[in-house]
């Protein structure tokens, strides 16, 4: 395994580069007979692509996303699926001053050292332009989860470099370029503002949850629920933390307010995110996730070229000022890949499983 291929009985192996010909997946282990189009995925990327607000990169990439295989008169046909997403707004020379030095806090540096070579056009490989494929696949797991569990995904802004975002309701989600779940983000838009002015970045935090989580979902010990989410979301671009419910909130709480308590009509809380022991509870899912600062900065830091001298990087180009306004559906897809890989190792074991009770979470769906 060299780190592109994502899951065990639902994978997706990730290609491309930003500044390549093209980016895309192959999807691996969908069951067959399920409708799918280039329009059930195409609402997703068009909620990532860039060039959608003047706070997000003004690369102008339409991401129309082609189904290549494993798709015959609109169903699944249980082979790979093979989507492909065209670059077309690339502009490589931003990145000719960066052939000889390595940007602070990037990449460069790392890929250089392991492989001997990197490609500096948009930072190649390790560019945020390769969640694209994941968020095309991410569409496809949702679909058949949706379709089979009513398990649905939702993702929002909690938090932008230091303005705090309370939560209103998840409608307002749709109709702001920040994915804050609130009304008025204009306070967020000056702010912003202001950052793009300074030539500076800033991290956010990211709520994403899952509704209709079928119980059961898990393996003891390494493949636990909670593990494997932590593990994808780890894998998304600049992020440095994952909470799972209460996270590390529980380290200040006592046992008798930690713990969710049972009734025979549910949970009355969910300190535990819907994960006990590394299997779904059937609750919701709850997991926040801790974006750093975008590492390309029109402000100039110390750093060393391919020599090892001193010198300093000021990076030019196009640039996200908080990589975390775009997250949101990004995060939802990765927490659908691992509900749905675990859906289907769940389903090839413990099929024959009948419950010896009624679930005490009524809701959830059982595999």
């Amino acid at each position: 395994m060299s780190g592109n291929t994502f899951g065990h009985l639902f994978t997706v192996t990730n290609f491309g580069e930003s500044h390549g010909k093209a980016i895309g997946c192959i999807v691996d282990g969908c069951p067959p007979g399920m409708r799918l189009s280039e329009e059930d995925i195409q609402p997703d990327l068009d909620r990532r692509r860039p060039g959608t607000s003047r706070f997000v990169t003004q690369r102008q990439e339409s991401d129309q996303v082609q189904i290549l295989s494993g798709v015959y008169e609109g169903h699944t046909t249980g082979t790979p699926i093979a989507l492909l997403i065209p670059n077309t707004d690339q502009r490589s020379k931003d990145y000719s001053e960066l052939l000889q030095t390595f940007r602070p806090g990037h990449a460069d540096y790392t890929y250089t050292q392991k492989y001997g070579v990197r490609d500096p056009r948009g930072g190649g490989r390790s560019s945020a332009r390769l969640t694209a494929p994941m968020v095309a696949a991410g569409a496809v797991a949702k679909k058949w989860l949706f379709e089979t569990f009513s398990t649905k995904f939702q993702a929002c802004m909690v938090q932008i470099g230091e303005q705090s975002i309370d939560f209103e309701e998840w409608s307002h989600v749709h109709d702001n370029p920040f994915f804050a779940p609130i009304k008025d983000v204009a306070y967020l838009e000056a702010y912003m503002d202001t950052l793009r002015k300074s030539g500076d970045s800033c991290g956010a935090k990211i709520r994403v949850s899952a509704s209709g989580v079928p119980l059961g979902l898990g393996e003891p010990l390494f493949d636990k629920l909670d593990a494997d989410i932590a593990w994808a979301l780890m894998g998304l671009n600049a992020v440095k933390g994952v909470e799972i419910g209460s996270g590390f909130g529980c380290v200040s709480q006592k046992g008798s307010f930690h713990g969710d308590e049972m009734t025979p009509s549910g949970f009355k809380t969910n300190h535990a995110g819907g994960v006990l022991g590394g299997i779904s509870t059937g609750q919701d899912l709850e997991v926040h996730i801790a974006i750093k600062p975008t590492s390309s900065i029109l402000i100039a830091k110390e750093s060393i070229d391919l020599r090892g001298q001193s010198t300093s990087v000021l990076t030019k180009g196009r640039h996200d000022p908080c990589v975390g306004i775009r997250a949101a559906p990004i995060a939802e897809a990765l927490l659908a890949l691992v509900v749905m890989d675990h859906a289907l190792r769940h389903r090839a074991q413990c099929a024959d499983v009948q419950w010896p009770l009624t679930p005490i979470a009524a809701q959830a769906p059982s595999v």
